[in-house]
């Protein structure tokens, strides 16, 4: 992310607006924006397979999958982000077409560029919205899938998928999926 100095402050809805009209996207945290840069061929390749495979799954349950144009909200903290691959099943989501607030599940392809930031504050952040069940981070160096896991507790717990497994399950949609479907056409450099 690159910090936008064109203005000191933004509210979210002066956000809002600038997005509707901007050709590059930006995150917004606590007032101030951030343009994202463009992703790998690898890290599009895995959002759209997996965007894909979630998309034929929950068709007709009332559930919705969004790929990285869509942002999720975070209302308590005054943040957008757009997740490489979102989840909602809360029929309040369709109340707001251009942000997400209470989504069920939500991805993020790791980049050399936003690995800390995905791993650190912004799982914290996420972490904020009571709906989130489960948070995925997908490696784009190696086959690899992290899924955080809430529990009854409210605890995050980690399961690791690798190619040993062969599959991942999201228990969020109960989703079950295989590695080699998830990296299909990816070419690890």
């Amino acid at each position: 992310m690159i910090a936008s100095p064109q203005h000191p402050y933004f509210t979210a809805d002066e956000y809002l607006q600038l997005e509707e009209e901007s050709p590059v996207k930006h995150e917004y945290i606590d007032g101030q924006i951030y343009a994202m840069a463009g992703a790998s061929d690898p890290h599009v390749t895995i959002a759209g397979n997996l965007f894909a495979l979630l998309h034929s799954h929950v068709r007709g349950s009332g559930c919705r999958v969004y790929i990285s144009d869509m942002k999720a909200r975070i209302e308590s903290l005054n943040r957008f982000y757009y997740p490489d691959v979102m989840v909602t099943c809360d029929s309040r989501d369709q109340e707001t077409p251009t942000y997400k607030r209470f989504p069920t599940l939500i991805v993020e392809v790791l980049s050399d560029s936003t690995e800390a930031f995905d791993r650190g504050d912004k799982f914290a952040d996420y972490q904020e919205l009571h709906s989130l069940r489960e948070y995925v981070l997908i490696n784009t160096k190696r086959q690899r899938v992290e899924v955080f896991r809430r529990n009854d507790e409210g605890l995050w717990v980690l399961q690791s998928y690798t190619p040993e497994q062969t599959s991942f399950r999201l228990d969020s949609i109960d989703f079950e999926g295989t590695l080699d479907a998830l990296y299909e056409d990816v070419v690890f450099g």
